[in-house]
């Protein structure tokens, strides 16, 4: 993994754990002996994700890399960033698949996204903007 790469990461993790400009800085201190990600080496940035990791950061992980690719539905592709989105912004509790799936089962009575006709994906799609606008109001 480049350097940019793993920089990018850690302002990620930083911004995933809502971590503010000071406690950000100590953290740097505190696992590298210095105040910019930007000065660290690869060994400095790989301890800052680690600390990242033991406070509750979980990277990404690669849809490609787990065996998973992204649909080639438009439709439900969105979904997934719709439900990604809720899940990011707190909306949801679960966010994982298993949740997604079994949200649109009870939605729609299909049980994998990819079998949805582009109606079913609009009221699934409609339904987590629903969330989404009643998330926003409180």
């Amino acid at each position: 993994m480049t350097r940019n790469v793993m920089i990018s990461k850690v302002h990620v993790a930083r911004k995933q754990l809502d971590m503010d400009e000071t406690a950000y800085r100590e953290l740097l201190q505190r696992a590298t002996g210095k105040a910019s990600a930007r000065d660290c080496g690869p060994a400095e940035l790989d301890r800052v994700l680690a600390e990242f990791k033991r406070l509750g950061w979980k990277p990404a992980t690669n849809p490609a890399a787990s065996g998973r690719r992204p649909s080639e539905k438009p439709h439900v592709r969105k979904i997934f960033a719709l439900w990604g989105s809720l899940a990011r912004s707190g909306a949801i509790k679960d966010g994982s698949r298993a949740a997604l799936v079994a949200f649109i089962e009870r939605q729609t009575g299909v049980s994998h996204p990819d079998w949805l006709t582009a109606a079913q994906a609009n009221s699934v799609t409609e339904a987590l903007k629903a969330i989404q606008q009643r998330s926003a109001r409180k």
